[in-house]
């Protein structure tokens, strides 16, 4: 879940099916009663409908609560306030250590959590280029870069175009952010 429609139309889905939901977050549900194994299978067929998974292996969960605190951190918080490094901060929010955490998700994905958060940042990049209320330079900033060329670097290196010709573009060529990897 990514966004707080995912979270509302699970809240649905869940209730829809008999269960109440005792507490939910982005990528995190607790529901009663304690579903049983065709329970589960019951829930993890209506999220497929729906685009979501059901995930229950432990090594899964850690997974999705490193993108789930990505997405978080990327598209709902101030970068340009950040203090220390983006992986330390999503590290000591999931109370896991960074080797390990980084070892797993590569593992898991077939790249780093550093190039996912990287892809993660082009995605809102465009976002707010196709709102067109900041310039370059604002955006860099928000976005916690050190300049807009370093910005405009990564952007092309991403997307193979320069922010200014994708914000020259007619349509964007954005990604859903659960589609980003």
């Amino acid at each position: 879940m990514v966004c707080d429609r995912c979270i509302l139309m699970v809240r649905q889905q869940l209730e829809n099916l008999g269960f109440t939901v005792d507490q939910i977050t982005l990528g995190k549900v607790a529901v009663h009663p304690e579903p049983d194994q065709p329970g589960l299978q019951q829930i993890s067929s209506v999220l497929q409908i729906s685009g979501f998974e059901l995930i229950d292996k432990d090594k899964d969960q850690v997974i999705e609560q490193i993108k789930t605190q990505v997405i978080e951190q990327v598209h709902y918080s101030d970068l340009s306030t950040l203090r220390q490094s983006l992986m330390h901060i999503i590290a000591e929010k999931l109370n896991k250590d960074y080797v390990y955490l980084s070892r797993l998700f590569s593992e898991a994905e077939g790249i780093t959590i550093e190039k996912y958060i990287i892809q993660q940042k082009i995605e809102k990049v465009k976002e707010l280029l196709e709102y067109g209320e900041l310039n370059l330079n604002e955006i860099a900033y928000q976005m916690g870069y050190s300049s807009s060329a370093h910005l405009s670097t990564q952007f092309k290196a991403v997307t193979g175009m320069p922010p200014s010709k994708y914000k020259a573009q007619p349509a964007g060529n954005r990604k859903p952010l659960d589609q980003v990897s």
